[in-house]
């Protein structure tokens, strides 16, 4: 009779110990599960202090170079146009020449005396005398607007670091193919306001060749704005993507967060409904 009396009590106690054991452990895991879910809820929304900050795109090491790239090809570009509008623009817009007469050489001869060559020394001077259609006067003739600067009076400057005897002869070479010429009408250049007794046979800075000296700092002012704009829109282009990425981890916690909580809710009431 004691061994059947015992018996039963003990097949029962043992099964309820256990019973509350593992409900004390599954509430446990609950609460712990809970509230590390309020808390990545709270970085998703704003409140959890560092987890809520946005990660922002670290520019490379490529991405800073293409742009100092950039900005010293536009530096560069600059610098070019200043020289160019020293070099060309400015005696291209101050040139007055104009191209609508027309001339026929008269006579050619070489000075006797030798005009200064720079300050370095003195070379021979070669004078072109032509007669002028339109107004029937006489004029010197030159080769551009850079010889009229140099020397009012001489169409041909041999350069200046050369022997005396290599000097004549160079200038003597130009003169005879010049009086091969006499005679023959030509078309040329006058500037009636600043030189009225000058005439030039073609012009040193003319729009075609400006043009072309202004392309080249053009392209790379182009080139340098273009790098740079690139770079900047791959930047924002990757700061637009991990934001877009941030917004969706947020979203698919907040879903799992919601889903959890409807969980937790159907389990509590199936718990406490009457079995």
């Amino acid at each position: 009779m004691f061994l059947n009396t015992a018996s039963p009590r003990r097949s029962f106690s043992i099964p309820i110990n256990i019973n509350l054991q593992g409900a004390r452990r599954r509430q446990t895991r609950e609460l712990l599960h809970v509230a590390q879910e309020q808390e990545w809820s709270r970085g998703t929304d704003g409140r959890g202090g560092q987890r809520a900050h946005t990660q922002v795109p670290v520019s490379s090491v490529g991405e800073d170079r293409a742009i100092l790239l950039g900005f010293s090809m536009m530096a560069f570009s600059v610098l070019m146009f200043f020289v160019v509008g020293i070099t060309m623009v400015k005696p291209y817009v101050n040139s007055k020449w104009e191209g609508d007469s027309s001339f026929m050489l008269l006579h050619t001869e070489i000075l006797d005396e030798w005009v200064d060559c720079r300050g370095v020394g003195t070379v021979p001077c070669l004078r072109v005398t032509v007669n002028l259609s339109a107004s029937n006067r006489r004029a010197f003739l030159h080769f551009d607007e850079e010889s009229v600067r140099l020397s009012p009076e001489c169409f041909y400057i041999p350069k200046c670091h050369m022997d005396q005897t290599e000097l004549h002869d160079e200038v003597l070479k130009v003169k005879n193919i010049l009086d091969t010429q006499l005679g023959s009408t030509s078309s040329c250049f006058t500037d009636l306001i600043r030189h009225p007794e000058d005439v030039i046979l073609s012009r040193k800075y003319t729009l075609r060749k400006t043009l072309f000296a202004l392309l080249w700092p053009s392209l790379m002012l182009a080139g340098g704005a273009l790098l740079v704009g690139l770079v900047k829109l791959t930047q924002c282009l990757a700061h637009l993507s991990s934001e877009l990425s941030c917004e969706t981890a947020r979203g698919q916690l907040t879903a799992r967060f919601n889903q959890s909580k409807l969980y937790r809710l159907i389990r509590r009431s199936s718990v406490r409904s009457p079995t």
